[in-house]
């Protein structure tokens, strides 16, 4: 953020917030759009594989379920991300190269 800071010649003691700054230079943060294309393009290879990664990925581990708050699943991440709202609707798009790559594109563009 420093660096937009310093093209818009924003002083260091005017408060302004990360997005305010962001809208001034008319960007917008990647990283998370970026981490979700990155975990979507290699799962279509191991889905469609269906070998030790794809039980990994979809299958459920024997044994005690821990305390707390039950972590995010990539699945579940990237369903909504995609916008196929179920886990099991997404693992029927993996089937079809064509329309995962599609839905890998429009999720990106979108920026959710």
């Amino acid at each position: 953020m420093w660096f937009l800071r310093r093209m818009l010649r924003i002083p260091w003691t005017a408060k302004k917030t990360n997005e305010r700054v962001l809208n001034e230079a008319n960007k917008r943060r990647l990283l998370v759009r970026t981490i979700r294309k990155r975990q979507a393009t290699p799962l279509g290879h191991v889905m469609r594989r269906e070998k030790l990664e794809h039980l990994v990925t979809t299958g459920k581990f024997e044994g005690k379920r821990s305390r707390g708050r039950q972590r995010e699943k990539i699945m579940d991440g990237l369903a909504t991300w995609l916008g196929t709202g179920k886990v099991l609707d997404t693992l029927a798009a993996v089937k079809d190269r064509d329309l995962w790559r599609d839905l890998i594109a429009n999720a990106y563009k979108q920026g959710t």
